[in-house]
């Protein structure tokens, strides 16, 4: 009766703790990759600059500290990035002002034991900070394994947790991945050719809840949940397959033979349909029913590998590989318009009112109609020599991560785009 008794009580807590409500973002945050609603689309009601430059709409422009490609998170007054000095192998978290961009405090949590070779298109500090509204959850790749840091708003250690080890044999080229948060979960995903993994570990404590093993492929996209088919879905694809598992428990609730073995955009949806698309070593996306029913509704050959996508109103935008731009009708996959934007894109589009906005490699942001009837530029600008990090839209401004090589070294900045401003 004992032993039983204490197994109740071990399962009823863990429930109790899983089932713990993640805080709703506050009206004018950021708070994790692709923002609040985890798709990349921005709060209603916001009129953001659609033109910008050096010298235009230019609130504040601010210095970063080392490389990194994390795109900024914003709660409250304070923004926070990852970033890491690659001749000193430190990685670290950045805090800075919102309203006048001053570095607030800088948080090192990893000194050495850097990967011996990542992609030249990743950095040591790609995942974003997400945000509970308390504390800050970040994700490194150092000695071998995958750190994950739970820090206070004031860059205060709350706890630290070492996966299980993550040394990609094959293919060496980083990792990019942020945390979910969902419940009272941080969810950290370790997708590589080897003993691959999903854990899900207590918000408060970073204690392992679940542990769910992956394909032994090497991929990088991020998880994402949302409520779709009537349940909480965490949906990942990659691994040659697109699959969905239940948050709370890490439980696999149905797969898909689909994409590729490597992905890197997080998915999206709309009404029940999901949508992925993959890069390596063959392109393709495909739009998924997510009632169980493993019903492929269908795909194309586009590769859409490192960016994610928009599913707005009814209709997929997407931005592949070489920087053209794509409207698919969400539920047949029938195109609706192509565009050649120019240069090799990274980062992933943003949506905000009757606009996206889409970075390249380069530092050229397109800002173009999401309308379905046809492409409609409305601007192109231009920040810096380099961006990987993509666009993040709260508070009727835009924060925008870039590179400038122009008169010397490669330095990082950090601006803030806003109606109006002058430098």
């Amino acid at each position: 009766m004992r032993i039983c008794l204490t197994v109740l009580f071990i399962a009823t807590t863990v429930a109790s703790t899983c089932h713990a409500e993640l805080p709703k973002p506050r009206a004018g945050d950021w708070p994790w990759w692709r923002g609040p609603g985890r798709n990349g689309v921005a709060e209603a009601g916001q009129r953001p600059p659609v033109a910008w430059s050096e010298t235009t709409n230019v609130a504040w422009k601010v210095p970063v500290p080392g490389r990194g490609h994390s795109s900024p998170t914003i709660v409250g007054d304070r923004i926070f990035l990852t970033t890491a000095d690659d001749k000193a192998q430190v990685q670290s978290v950045l805090c800075f002002d919102r309203r006048t961009g001053t570095q607030l405090w800088k948080r090192d949590v990893n000194t050495g034991s850097f990967p011996s070779r990542i992609h030249s298109k990743n950095s040591h500090a790609t995942s974003s900070v997400a945000c509970d509204g308390t504390k800050l959850f970040a994700t490194f790749l150092n000695h071998d394994r995958l750190q994950v840091v739970a820090l206070d708003l004031d860059g205060k250690p709350v706890w630290e947790q070492v996966t299980a080890g993550y040394k990609p044999d094959e293919y060496k080229n980083g990792y990019g991945a942020s945390p979910l948060l969902h419940g009272n979960l941080v969810v950290i995903t370790g997708d590589f050719d080897g003993d691959a993994f999903m854990v899900g570990l207590d918000r408060e404590t970073g204690k392992q809840v679940w542990n769910t093993p992956r394909p032994s492929r090497i991929n990088y996209p991020s998880p994402v949940v949302t409520n779709i088919a009537g349940r909480d879905q965490l949906l990942l694809s990659g691994g040659d397959i697109v699959a969905s598992y239940n948050p709370l428990s890490g439980e696999q609730l149905w797969k898909v033979a689909a994409t590729t073995m490597a992905t890197a955009g997080t998915m999206v949806w709309d009404g029940d349909l999901v949508f992925a698309s993959g890069g390596f070593p063959k392109p393709g996306t495909v739009c998924i029913r997510a009632d169980g029913s493993g019903k492929i509704v269908w795909e194309n050959n586009q590769k859409c590998y490192e960016q994610s996508m928009l599913a707005v109103g009814g209709y997929l935008y997407a931005i592949n590989d070489t920087g053209i731009a794509y409207c698919w009708h969400a539920e047949t996959g029938a195109e609706q318009w192509r565009e050649r934007l120019g240069g090799a894109i990274s980062a992933s589009p943003v949506h905000c009112g009757q606009h996206i906005y889409a970075s390249n490699e380069r530092g050229t942001t397109w800002v173009y109609r999401a309308s379905p009837e046809k492409f409609e530029l409305i601007s192109k600008n231009q920040l810096g020599t380099a961006a990987f990090a993509s666009p993040t839209i709260c508070g009727s401004r835009i924060y925008i991560r870039v590179a400038d090589s122009t008169d010397g070294p490669r330095q990082e900045f950090l601006y803030c785009i806003a109606a109006s401003a002058t430098k």
